[in-house]
Formats: structure tokens, sequence, C-alpha cells
């Protein structure tokens, strides 16, 4: 008999297939399964979720046999770490696969805001382009790169970013010895010393908001915001005062506080580049966690520690 899995959240079909063929797969976001899922409650030995919707401690305590999450990503913020731990729940992410890919839109949004990539393309489809120049940008050659967070991720934003000159500094909630960039004593630190900012810090009550007014403006007139992290480690309504006030040059942003349904402002926010939490949204990366997912949730039916634990 197949074991019970919880799915919280649709992943690649693929990997949805091979589930199927391994558990007997309850889907928490199809209405019709509401009756068979309260049923099947007590069997339910594993569950998988997504980084963005996670499990909340209210599905965690109606399942008594729940024993590992298998997250489709790396974010967290979602879930009681703690609880989980309380209750022997291994929880375990897609750590190390999506890193390079995130990084990638990083870098992609540093070039787009800083060389107006986005407001070019539309100044030629427009037909302007035939009416005069279009404004000078800004080179990121030269440019000091402050990263929030030099987790796997930001470090490899790093990497990147050098081989478009820039100068990487970064500052690290841990200490960070695998690298020889320029460590700053504090958050406030890092924005002054940066032309632009790389939020690529975890998300959870620590890091909320943690980019606040007192942070921009640090960041000055010249300098530029990135966000590929959470949209709760930034002060959105300072955010956007900067922006319209000019407080800073411009904000390159992939993710946002209660995405989808973003504030308004924010589309007609000046020198700004939107993305829908892409960062790791391309098929190879996708398959690739949903290949991590299956070996965790296999690690734990064979009476192993899921190679990505967590908690």
């Amino acid at each position: 008999m197949k074991p019970d899995l919880l799915l919280l959240e649709q992943m690649m079909k693929p990997i949805e297939e091979q589930l199927d063929a391994l558990y007997t797969v309850h889907r928490a976001y199809d209405p019709s399964q509401k009756q068979s899922i309260e049923e099947a409650l007590p069997r339910i030995r594993a569950a998988a979720t997504g980084g963005g919707g996670g499990i909340s401690k209210e599905w965690i305590e109606k399942l008594p046999n729940l024993g590992v999450v298998a997250v489709n990503g790396v974010g967290t913020d979602k879930i009681d770490l703690k609880f989980a731990r309380e209750r022997n729940i291994d929880v375990a992410t897609t750590l190390g696969v999506l890193t390079d890919d995130v990084a990638d839109v990083g870098i992609a949004l540093i070039l787009a805001t800083l060389r107006q990539v986005v407001a070019g393309d539309a100044y030629v489809r427009s037909g302007n382009w035939k009416k005069g120049g279009f404004p000078l940008a800004t080179s990121p050659k030269g440019k000091k790169l402050g990263i929030l967070g030099l987790g796997q991720i930001g470090k490899a934003v790093g990497r990147k970013a050098e081989a478009f000159g820039m100068d990487v500094r970064y500052w690290n909630r841990s200490p960070v010895k695998d690298t020889s960039w320029k460590a700053c004593a504090t958050p406030l630190d890092l924005a002054s010393d940066s032309d632009v900012l790389c939020v690529v810090i975890s998300a959870n009550a620590e890091t909320f908001n943690i980019v606040n007014a007192e942070m921009l403006e640090a960041l000055g007139p010249n300098g530029y915001l990135i966000n590929i992290a959470r949209g709760t480690v930034v002060d959105e309504d300072a955010l956007l005062a900067a922006l319209t006030s000019g407080k800073i040059a411009g904000a390159g942003l992939d993710v946002f506080v209660n995405e989808p349904n973003i504030r308004e402002e924010f589309f007609t926010a000046p020198n700004t580049v939107l993305l829908p939490h892409v960062g790791s949204a391309t098929h190879e990366t996708r398959m690739g966690m949903g290949e991590m997912v299956l070996k965790n949730l296999a690690a734990y039916f064979a009476g192993e520690k899921p190679p990505t634990t967590v908690n």
C-alpha cells in the first residue's frame, strides 16, 4: 500500500506524475478532495509544499503522524521551524538547486535597472526614438555592490557581479570565512558603502523590514535597491516614498508583500523594474527542485534523514 502524501501546492507535471506513482497524493488545493483528506489525516506522514505558501501550524496540528515537510523551494518563512522540530518533523528544502537561477535574476535586475532596459524597450516601441535621444544610463562597472545576506545565493550574485566589474562588499548575520570580500559591521554601514544594495537575506521575524527608511537614506539618491529575497524584508512604505521623492535612484524587485496582489503604487514608481517572483522559474531549475523533493521524501520513507533538512 502506497504511503499517503499531502500536496499543498502544485508542482511540475512530470514531478506530480512521479508522486502519484509512489504515493497516495491528497491535493489540498483541490476542493473536491476535502472530505477524503479529512479521512486520511491520521495516515498522512509526509507533506510537500512550496516556499511561498509553506505549511501552517494549523495543518501541522491536524496531522498527528506527520514526519517530514518537503519544500519545493528555499523559503521557510511560512513554516514554524521550531514548532515542527518540537513535533519531530523534518523540514527539507531544495537548497543549492536554485542558487544560480535566482542569482541570475539578481544580475538581470541590476543591469535592467542601471541600464534602463525596460524603459528603453518602451521607448522604442512607442515610436519616440525618432523624436530624440534616449537618456544616458548608469554603468555597473566600478560600482560598489552591497549584498545583504551572504548565503549561497548571495555569494553567487557577488561572483557574477565581479564579471561586470563591480566591487563587492556584504553584511551577514553570522561570520563568513570563505570570502575575501569586505565585510560591513551593520546593515546600515553596508547601505552607506554601496551604490547598489542587493537584498538576499532570509525572511523571518528578525529580518522583517530590515531595509527601512534609514537604510534607504544611507543608500542615497544615486543608489539602487535590488530585492530577490522576500517582500517582507523591505519596508514598502519607505521604499515607495524613497522612489517617489528621489531619495534613491531606482529599484529592481522580484518579490513583494502580499504578492501577487501587490500595491498599485509600484506600477507608477519611477525607475523601477518589476518581476513576478521568477527567481527560480526556469524549466531546468523547477525540475531539479522537484527531483530534490522526491529525494527528500524517499529518504524519509527509507528511515533516513532527508538530505537537505534545515531544522
